[in-house]
């Protein structure tokens, strides 16, 4: 036996790139439906711990998955926005705590989120760094996105325009780094975070400009105390304590937009209540995003029962492949197996030398497949983080 496996490691060896070769694809095709596995299990898992830790989510008449997409992953999809009035009418009912969101800008990729200081308490948020939201123009940045970017307190960061070329439109905002999360690994650690206030201001619904009562040269017109500047009125794209007091809103408070409103009811009864409240409502809408993502992850499964037949069929077909690689390769060295013989090799230590080398080959196979799937366990998060 000693000798059997002696030749076949030997030939195995002589020809290490084609068996190297041989082993990998038969352990990366074993491989893939493990380690399809292993992310869908860990993409379930996140994905349901957050949806199970927002009780509820309010927003306008519309795709509920986008709704939960938006105030659970910060994602900015096609919603009709909510009327900053509601967040009023919801807190004045007292069976629930309400925190607004505003998603709609970006700053280089990474998303801006309007909210309040109550939504930090919510997640379990905690600065590792600096100190909280202050005042008009402030931001706190995630942890991860902070590292990525070299972000420390008393830092800037500029919010993106929408539009390449949006000569109309408004500055990007210079926002000041107050503070840098700690990390939970959740999205929170890539996103940005301003008072809702300040998503506004990014939205152009306010703004600060120079006094036109002081400098006459920008004033177009005044009458019955109204001041109207020209265009060389100097717009300000940045926060400071010199120009702060020059900041305003427009119009009606009330009926700026926000995404979504978070809702915490006080207790199951509340909870069945609102949803009740909602359920008659023809231009708002309340979901639970635990029934939501229930209902993704189900078709996710049945995407993976498809992914996972496929793979089957291609292993299948690999594993023909390779009983007919070894059948080619013996049938090629048959006089070499004669030489053997003729020197006095029983066939039993022949045959014996053929099983071994398939075992080797199906051996380096498992452990190429056991990295691999190492691998994906450990990739997982960052994957899945990428993929949202």
């Amino acid at each position: 036996m000693s000798a059997s496996f002696h030749l076949a490691a030997r030939y195995v060896l002589r020809h290490r790139f084609q068996s190297a070769l041989l082993a990998g694809a038969l352990g990366l095709v074993f491989a893939l439906p493990l380690c399809l596995r292993v992310l869908i299990d860990h993409a379930q898992q996140e994905l349901r711990a957050r949806a199970a830790a927002t009780p509820q989510i309010v927003g306008t008449r519309g795709s509920a998955l986008d709704l939960m997409m938006t105030a659970l992953y910060f994602k900015r999809e096609n919603l009709i926005p909510l009327p900053f009035g509601a967040l009023a009418e919801l807190r004045s009912n007292r069976s629930a705590s309400a925190i607004p969101l505003h998603i709609r800008f970006q700053a280089q990729g990474a998303p801006i989120v309007g909210t309040e200081l109550e939504y930090f308490t919510f997640r379990g948020l905690h600065l590792a760094a600096g100190k909280q939201l202050g005042r008009l123009g402030d931001c706190v940045v995630g942890a991860r996105l902070a590292k990525q970017r070299g972000l420390q307190p008393g830092g800037h960061v500029f919010s993106s325009p929408e539009q390449a070329f949006d000569m109309a439109g408004v500055y990007p905002l210079k926002m000041h780094v107050t503070g840098v999360l700690a990390p939970n690994g959740t999205p929170d650690d890539e996103a940005i975070f301003v008072d809702v206030k300040t998503a506004w201001l990014i939205e152009g619904r306010s703004h600060g400009h120079d006094d036109l009562k002081e400098d006459k040269s920008v004033v177009l017109k005044q009458e019955e105390g109204n001041i109207v500047g020209n265009a060389a009125v100097r717009m300000f794209n940045e926060v400071t304590d010199a120009n702060i007091a020059s900041f305003h809103f427009h119009g009606d408070i009330a009926t700026y937009p926000i995404s979504a409103v978070i809702l915490l009811p006080n207790n199951a009864k509340a909870e069945a209540l609102l949803a009740g409240q909602f359920a008659r409502s023809k231009d708002k809408q309340l979901i639970r995003p635990q029934d939501e993502m229930e209902a993704l992850l189900s078709q996710l499964v049945r995407l993976e029962g498809f992914a996972a037949s496929a793979l089957l069929l291609t292993a299948t077909a690999a594993l023909f492949v390779t009983a007919l690689v070894f059948a080619l390769s013996f049938r090629l060295r048959q006089r070499e197996f004669a030489t053997l013989e003729d020197v006095g090799v029983s066939r039993r230590s022949l045959i014996s030398v053929k099983v071994l080398e398939i075992l080797i080959v199906g051996l380096a196979a498992v452990f190429i497949g056991l990295l691999l799937l190492s691998f994906a366990s450990v990739a997982a998060p960052h994957l899945l983080r990428m993929a949202l």
